[in-house]
């Protein structure tokens, strides 16, 4: 599975509080993947937070 987080991210920090294995604010104040591929064991976790996203930000694939 991949993942990115689009430009419609409002740093709301939900998806980093759900996945912050996956997931870290930079230093704009959005949210980025640590990686576009999702570690093992952490789908369920990244399509929580794709879910939970209020601007739809969470792209996966």
């Amino acid at each position: 599975m991949k993942v990115k987080v689009n430009e419609n991210c409002q740093g709301c920090t939900l998806c980093t509080v759900t996945c912050p294995e996956v997931f870290q604010m930079n230093d704009n104040g959005v949210a980025e993947a640590v990686s576009e591929e999702v570690p093992a064991g952490q789908e369920a976790a990244v399509e929580e937070a794709a879910n939970s996203c209020p601007a739809a930000a969470i792209v996966t694939e």
